[in-house]
């Protein structure tokens, strides 16, 4: 889905802001939330794709201005409410007041059909999909041309599988991409390498 989750490879926002050794929680509820979501995750209650998707229809507003545990929480909040594991009522009870939830989901889609797998040194476009669920493929690698240099192992295509539907595994494809392709007149010369589900993808004749 084209939302504000997506910043990859935009400009504008300057440096990116960092401090070294920095501690990975700030306060007890963080650690709490991380808990329950890794627990959630790995009972079974729901995968990576569902918890990625459920970040993803947050509120625009609100995923911009929230930090990191806090989108985790909304997550987890929002997946336990949508599988009748809790209720929204319950946790404003509990909160004491409001508590933002994300948006409903729309169906997703399953695995392309493909034809051969590809190889190292294999040339490939990324195609120019825009879906309006689930999907791992960044922005500003669409409709763009690059070369393999590796694969990885399969894993099952995210996009059916934050959905619920039928998600067949499929390689990942380690592709390198020019800046001067991805941003023309806007880059230094260099080389970006993304990770590209093999649905993703379209042999580069």
């Amino acid at each position: 889905m084209d939302g504000v989750h997506d910043l990859g490879g935009r400009q504008g926002f300057g440096r990116v802001r960092y401090t070294i050794d920095a501690p990975a929680f700030h306060s007890a509820w963080e650690v709490r939330a991380n808990s329950l979501y890794g627990y959630a995750v790995r009972s079974g209650l729901f995968n990576m794709d569902e918890y990625r998707y459920a970040i993803e229809r947050m509120e625009p507003r609100h995923y911009l201005t929230a930090p990191y545990y806090e989108r985790s929480l909304t997550a987890l909040a929002t997946l336990c409410v949508e599988k009748g594991l809790v209720t929204r009522e319950g946790l404003e009870q509990r909160a004491g007041g409001a508590f933002p939830l994300s948006g409903d989901g729309v169906p997703g889609r399953t695995n392309a059909a493909v034809d051969a797998p590809f190889a190292v040194g294999d040339r490939v476009r990324v195609r120019d999909d825009h879906v309006p669920g689930h999907v791992r493929m960044p922005g500003y690698i669409r409709g763009k041309r690059g070369i393999v240099v590796g694969v990885s192992p399969a894993y099952p295509f995210p996009d059916a599988r934050a959905h619920g539907i039928e998600a067949r595994d499929e390689p990942t494809y380690d592709v390198r991409f020019r800046t001067q392709d991805l941003w023309p007149d806007s880059s230094d010369p260099a080389q970006v390498h993304v990770a590209v589900f093999r649905s993703y993808l379209t042999r580069d004749e």
